[in-house]
């Protein structure tokens, strides 16, 4: 269904073009700098807003397309659309990234034009990314995120930030390279590099499963998934707080976004031969991950290692549907895992942005991430503890919060394929409750520590502004999912029936 006019390269151009005008600023006017991303961020946002409410919700096609010819000689295009698994990510994308912009509003006081470019400029990247139907259109796009990313965490990170710009440099790249051998010999199978001629060949299992191994490394880096996932933590620590909500609310979802687009439909085999494999991982990184998540003192470091647990339910959700397939065969049962897989994307995104703004929030007023620095902040903070406590209820799945409905349905699904798996995956709802909800007790509740957290000041309008906006945000999905659930629905179901009818 090709668009009649360019939203998606409007889209994806315009945060960009905003990005360059922020840095031609430069930093004479930093007032000047922040008013330029906020507005370029807001215009992106509101132009996401018709994929929305154009999105027709009765086809599995691809909706808003644009195809142009660029490098003839290797029949490589610019060739975007979406469909109901990309577009509400570019809605979360273009939604986090005004959040952002605000939230750093009073606190980036240092290089401030080229802060706020990046984030536009990765903005763009990353709507390229989801957008893209042309596999090296979406390799640049998926590499060149990553650029402004690294220089996010090298400027404004913390002490070690050295270390993990280069370790976050080191795991990417790695699984980049794999991915591009992949592509390009899907390219020298088919002919071309348009992302759905990969899906209708007919590839041997000895090809799938290599080909599923490549990609597999580089989206489980990209999640992260268990045991390439040590990155995440160092990462999170070292970035300034804005760099840590689009981490975790968006680039994550990259590899989610990878293993949708291109290990289920290209390589269904090899998917259905290692499924164990990849199930393995995703309930280590639930249980193992839940554990270790016990023990932090940062309170980054914890939030960081609950999103790897929280964003194993997303792999194990796509995964499942295998031995759902294999099993009764039960339709319903596989919607329902790759549904709720994709339910826990958007809903991770709202959830860990919120915790990680939080964070910041107290961070700004007292230097210090660190748990035992803390204690009685609801005495001299009682907003702020509001937003905290209802955003660490959401991260442990309170019912009413989106946290709840993924991983419920995630679990719900895993049932059909087995009771061992479905009991090991519920166990989130035990240790994500416990290492929430003690972070917040010892941060939040009982009587004030020290001086540090008695001269606490409560939040201000600008904080009360985005954090109110992301716990509606929670809410929202956490009561009313059905309006993204009937969008990615047809989509769901196409995938499905294209994995069942390629199988070898």
């Amino acid at each position: 269904m090709y668009s009649e006019w360019p939203l998606l390269s409007v889209l994806i151009w315009t945060p960009i073009i905003g990005g360059i005008l922020v840095l031609l600023a430069g930093d004479r006017d930093p007032s000047g700098a922040r008013k330029i991303a906020l507005l370029f961020s807001i215009v992106t946002f509101l132009l996401t807003l018709p994929l929305y409410t154009q999105f027709n919700t009765d086809t599995h096609l691809m909706q808003f397309v644009e195809r142009h010819s660029w490098i003839d000689a290797f029949n490589i295009e610019y060739f975007v659309g979406v469909d109901g698994i990309s577009m509400p990510l570019i809605l979360l994308t273009s939604f986090m990234t005004v959040i952002v912009v605000i939230s750093a509003w009073d606190i980036i006081e240092y290089r401030v034009s080229q802060y706020m470019a990046a984030f536009l400029i990765m903005e763009g990247f990353m709507i390229g990314t989801f957008s893209s139907l042309d596999a090296i259109l979406f390799y640049i796009f998926f590499e060149s995120m990553l650029i402004p990313m690294f220089l996010v965490i090298d400027i404004w990170g913390g002490a070690n930030r050295i270390y993990a710009t280069f370790k976050f440099f080191l795991y990417t790249f790695i699984g980049s390279v794999l991915l591009l051998v992949a592509l390009i010999y899907l390219y020298t199978q088919s002919g071309s590099f348009a992302i759905f001629d990969f899906h209708h060949l007919r590839l041997t299992l000895t090809e799938q499963i290599l080909i599923f191994l490549a990609f597999l490394v580089a989206f489980a880096v990209k999640v992260p998934m268990w045991p390439v996932h040590t990155w995440l933590p160092d990462a999170h620590v070292e970035a300034p707080t804005g760099g840590s909500v689009i981490l975790a609310a968006i680039m994550l979802k990259m590899g989610g976004y990878g293993f949708l687009r291109f290990s289920l439909p290209i390589t269904p085999d090899a998917s259905a031969e290692l499924d164990w494999l990849i199930i393995t991982m995703s309930l280590t990184a639930v249980v193992y991950i839940g554990f270790v998540a016990l023990v932090q003192q940062d309170m980054k470091k914890l939030i960081a290692y609950s999103s790897i647990a929280h964003m194993g339910f997303v792999t194990l959700g796509f995964f499942v549907v295998f031995r759902i397939m294999d099993g009764d065969n039960d339709a319903q049962g596989s919607v329902l895992a790759l549904e709720g897989g994709m339910v826990q994307m958007i809903s991770h995104g709202f959830i860990s942005g919120a915790m990680f703004l939080c964070v910041g929030v107290v961070y700004d007023r007292m230097h210090s991430r660190q748990i035992a620095d803390y204690g009685g902040v609801v005495n001299t903070m009682p907003v702020f503890a509001a937003f905290m406590v209802f955003f660490a209820m959401a991260n442990a799945g309170l019912p009413g919060t989106s946290g709840f409905v993924g991983e419920f349905m995630v679990i719900l699904a895993s049932f059909k394929a087995s009771f061992w798996i479905a009991f090991l995956a519920a166990t989130t709802l035990i240790l994500g409750a416990a290492y929430t909800l003690w972070m917040i007790k010892r941060v939040i509740f009982g009587e004030i520590a020290n001086d540090n957290v008695r001269a606490l000041t409560d939040i201000n309008r600008r904080e009360f502004l985005f954090l109110s906006i992301l716990a509606i945000a929670v809410l929202a999905l956490g009561l009313w999912p059905d309006p993204l659930v009937k969008v990615m629905h047809p989509t769901i179901e196409n995938l499905l029936n294209h994995i069942a009818t390629s199988k070898l």
